[in-house]
């Protein structure tokens, strides 16, 4: 394919993106079902049959955001609260699981080989987070569990693909022990190293910046920078790019100002689900190519009974693994694992949803090997989609009723924290108002304005909050039709203002960016 073939490839997995999240929302199914069946359909088209993506665009183009985002919107301070039990998880059941997997996958394929198992095994290691954050925060859980997964989920990544690079590099050749360690402390250490200098350098160029444009321009090439020449120079660029991505994160605020970061914000989280769903499609369309390589050396129905079983086991091995932890914790007391309930450790274990980077890693298997073909490749790529999709639509659909029935689902927390959050800034800003009034900085009159504006605030949080659940929710959903019925009679009026020329285009884009930055669904009728 030239060029223009692959721009014009590219616009329609878009679309397909687009028209496959449309789908499942109106269907309530998985998205990475819908995803992976349209990108089967566009693999009968012939010039998109053609379509072969490297297994280097998807580490260069496709990992470095994802891994980027997650370090960036993390939480420091819970993490620090709990970084044993995260370290544990994140670098002990990480790598359990991988070798596990590598172990049942070498069982069930021994022609495979170690290295290219143990690859395998890296690969769909990790869990995802973000799913099950989504459902585990509009069900409502304690906060210690999303906190272990969500940090679980940020290490872990750094861990697989470092394990995942170091079996690829045998796969290619053999390496010793020895080597193999020298190569482990080259790759993290210079990862970890080059990833605070582009921190530093970033953070220190982003404060001399007065340009918006030039700020969003260096949020969005800054995981590039991180990644790719630690990856050129030998070291982890998933490291350099988690190390980037979590002190830049942290210093956000005193970084960028308010408007920088709520574009910054809106491109991210746009940029971060447009690249997780065109991984699910270009799946789709390698199944085909896959399935050809795999009958030539594979029997399918045995293949998919390989997948079955693997996914099997992920889902198995991880749940042992998470029971196993208060033994251990008792033969060994040194360790002080802080271990969770039973009933938390289950549902941190129920969690553990493959995703878009377990499927990005897959995808970047190496196609040739010494020159050669590497004709395991597709049975491979076949094993780890199968145990993503079979994860996320097994495990993600489950969740909430094995929350519910442990008693873990919290119905309305968040918006209480949300409520509570509220109020107290609410009465900050009374706080404000009148120590600006004794200073003179402002009139009474415009004072007891402000001041009525923030005491019916106070007032409406503290009446959501005194209501039950359900009368919360009913006013909550009333106030938000209230509010929105409010800001389009803003809205049409500034652009009635503008179509009768009374203001000029500049004063209308000004005044609109205005409105669509006041009108969040933060405050009591938050989301």
């Amino acid at each position: 394919m030239d060029v223009e073939e692959y721009v014009v490839a590219t616009l329609v997995i878009v679309v397909a993106v687009i028209c496959g999240r449309l789908v499942a929302g109106r269907l309530r199914v998985p998205g990475a079902v819908v995803l992976v069946l349209l990108g089967m359909a566009l693999g009968v088209v012939p010039w998109m049959h053609s379509l072969s993506v490297s297994p280097e665009v998807i580490l260069l183009v496709f990992l470095p955001p994802l891994i980027y985002n997650a370090a960036f919107f993390s939480s420091p301070r819970d993490m620090r609260d709990l970084m044993r039990p995260i370290a544990v998880m994140a670098v002990g059941v990480t790598l359990a699981t991988a070798f596990g997997l590598a172990a049942v996958l070498h069982l069930l394929l021994p022609s495979v080989g170690w290295p290219a198992a143990i690859a395998l095994g890296a690969a769909i290691a990790p869990t995802d987070a973000v799913a099950a954050s989504a459902i585990l925060k509009r069900v409502g859980t304690p906060r210690r569990v999303l906190t272990i997964l969500e940090g679980e989920s940020l290490i872990n990544d750094g861990v697989a693909l470092t394990l995942f690079s170091l079996a690829v590099t045998a796969m290619a050749r053999p390496l010793t022990p020895q080597e193999g360690v020298v190569e482990l402390v080259k790759v993290v250490v210079g990862g970890l190293l080059y990833g605070a200098v582009v921190a530093a350098a970033v953070a220190w160029s982003r404060t001399r910046m007065r340009d918006p444009s030039l700020q969003l321009m260096v949020v969005l090439v800054t995981p590039f920078v991180a990644y790719i020449p630690a990856e050129m120079a030998g070291f982890s660029g998933v490291l350099a790019a988690v190390v980037a991505g979590f002190y830049l994160g942290t210093r956000g605020e005193g970084l960028l100002p308010p408007r920088v970061r709520v574009n910054g914000q809106t491109i991210w989280s746009t940029l971060v689900s447009l690249l997780e769903s065109m991984l699910f499609v270009v799946l789709g369309l390698q199944l085909d190519a896959v399935a050809a390589a795999v009958r030539d050396h594979f029997a399918l129905l045995g293949l998919l009974g390989v997948a079955l079983a693997t996914t099997a086991a992920a889902v198995v091995l991880r749940m042992a693994l998470m029971l196993a932890v208060i033994p251990v914790q008792r033969v060994v007391r040194l360790l002080n694992l802080e271990v969770s309930s039973f009933r938390e450790r289950i549902v941190i274990g129920w969690s553990g949803m493959r995703g878009a980077v377990s499927l990005a890693i897959a995808l970047s298997l190496p196609a040739t090997l010494g020159g050669e073909p590497f004709t395991d490749r597709g049975a491979l790529v076949f094993v780890a989609g199968a145990v993503v999709l079979g994860t996320l639509v097994g495990q993600g659909m489950t969740l909430p009723l094995v929350l519910r029935r442990l008693g873990l689902a919290e119905e309305g927390a968040r918006q209480r924290e949300f409520l509570r959050a509220d109020e107290q800034m609410s009465c900050a800003a009374l706080g404000k108002v009148d120590e600006l009034l004794r200073e003179g900085e402002l009139d009474e009159r415009t004072a007891d304005s402000l001041r009525g504006v923030y005491v019916r605030r106070v007032s409406q949080v503290r009446g959501l909050l005194d209501a039950g659940d359900g009368r919360a929710r009913q006013r909550v959903d009333s106030g938000k039709a209230v509010h929105a019925q409010i800001t389009q009679a803003r809205r049409d009026m500034l652009m009635s203002m503008y179509r009768e020329g009374d203001i000029d285009h500049e004063v209308f884009r000004a005044m609109s960016r205005d409105l669509d930055i006041r009108d969040t669904g933060t405050g009591p009728y938050g989301a």
